[in-house]
């Protein structure tokens, strides 16, 4: 009998991973109870769950911002927990792209050099090709003609379009997207969104998308809720036979 194709490479790992705050003392509370998770090479994933659920703290710990209590996570096999402080910014520069609601752009620099900045950080000193791969970038996301326009004079979908340029510009194997569309209207979410899907297909790039809004997750292959630090469901889009969201109401 004919074998079926291998699986993916794992991007990320995450086993048995708890996150604590205020270690030893009266307040110590665990937000994070033994979460396990894998990502492969080219999925496109939601992250829900509600206010207080633990997203942003797993988000943290996946982007490589804060270390685990307990538990493991590897990024592309790399134990991140036996990383000194150094190597994992190095790690995060090279492996994870961000996007952000509020975009986080330096809105004094041109929509190329905001892209380049990522580059810049890794390599210390600016240079032709990385020039040339914000270029390239900006027009695979329609902006080549703003190209050298101060982010501040763009418009908040146009922003968001170079914040995912930006994101990609080390050709990283995961992205994080914490409420990328959270500030956009529905034209201009929806352009997003497409863009992302798009260099998800492309490149193979892993998309890890936090959201709240039920249409876009359903857009995605499989959706992660998080309730109460823990993982209530992981399953393929095409699986769930019920709304992962409850109707508003």
């Amino acid at each position: 009998m004919a074998e079926g194709p291998l699986p993916a490479a794992p991007v990320l790992q995450l086993a048995g991973v708890r996150k604590a705050f205020n270690l030893g003392l009266p307040t110590e509370v665990e937000v994070l109870h033994g979460i396990d998770l894998t990502l492969r090479r080219g999925e496109f994933c939601a992250l829900i769950g509600p206010s207080g659920s633990g997203k942003s703290t797993l988000l943290n710990l996946i982007g490589l911002l804060d270390r685990p209590t307990a538990g493991q996570l590897l990024i592309e096999g790399q134990d991140t927990g036996a990383l000194e402080d150094a190597a994992l910014t190095q790690l995060r520069g090279r492996s994870i792209g961000f996007v952000f609601q509020h975009h986080h752009l330096i809105t004094a620099f041109t929509a190329a050099e905001n892209v380049m900045m990522p580059l810049l950080l890794d390599r210390g000193w600016p240079g032709e090709a990385m020039r040339r791969v914000a270029e390239s970038l900006l027009e695979r996301v329609g902006l080549a003609r703003w190209r050298d326009y101060p982010v501040n004079r763009l418009s908040g979908g146009q922003q968001q379009r170079v914040a995912i340029a930006r994101a990609l510009a080390m050709d990283p194997p995961l992205v994080l997207a914490d409420e990328p569309t959270g500030n956009l209207d529905t034209k201009s979410a929806d352009a997003a969104f497409d863009l992302m899907r798009e260099f998800n297909r492309s490149r193979g790039t892993t998309f890890l998308i936090v959201t709240h809004d039920p249409r876009l997750a359903r857009r995605c292959d499989r959706i992660i809720e998080v309730v109460d630090g823990r993982i209530l469901s992981d399953a393929p889009v095409a699986a769930l036979a019920a709304p992962a969201f409850p109707p508003a109401g």
